[in-house]
């Protein structure tokens, strides 16, 4: 026996405005999937943002490739303080845009990927992270996935209220 859940017309979306998810039945899987991905993209990109400063999980310069930092002038701790601002940025902009910033985590998650392409194939065997780069694979798929679930369950904030309602 398949049900049809009909929306509710009286429900009122997670934050009012131009920006965030639209109200849907909290039953539907999918869109319990678009809020799965939307807290976790929203948060986990803020946290190891922030945890670029402080080093506690991990020391993350260990994790970069020297190159990138020597071709700016910077030390790799200063670099990674520079990822760090960015993934903060990252997690913020998921939870106020989650239509268009998950591309925007796809394509970091992707320079990611080839900063430990480029450790693992040039580490001369020592150092291999190719676990890591395909968890981040991972990742960037989910935040795809994210952007393609945030196209029925997110508003366009570039649209005006009356086109969305018509």
């Amino acid at each position: 026996m398949h049900q049809t859940i009909a929306p509710n017309e009286t429900q009122r979306p997670i934050i009012n405005g131009r920006l965030g998810p639209l109200a849907s039945d909290i039953r539907e899987p999918a869109y319990q999937a678009f809020l799965l991905l939307w807290a976790g993209f929203t948060a986990a990109p803020f946290l190891f943002g922030l945890d670029k400063f402080f080093n506690w999980m991990t020391f993350w310069p260990s994790y970069l490739w020297a190159g990138f930092p020597h071709l700016i002038g910077v030390t790799p701790q200063q670099f990674m303080y520079g990822v760090g601002v960015v993934e903060m940025v990252a997690g913020v902009l998921v939870f106020l845009a989650p239509r268009f910033a998950p591309y925007v985590v796809a394509g970091w998650l992707g320079g990611i990927i080839t900063n430990l392409v480029i450790i693992s194939a040039a580490g001369g065997g020592h150092v291999k992270l190719w676990d890591i780069a395909l968890r981040d694979f991972g990742l960037l798929l989910a935040a795809l996935a994210l952007a393609r679930l945030a196209a029925i369950y997110a508003p366009n904030p570039f649209r005006s209220k009356a086109s969305r309602l018509s």
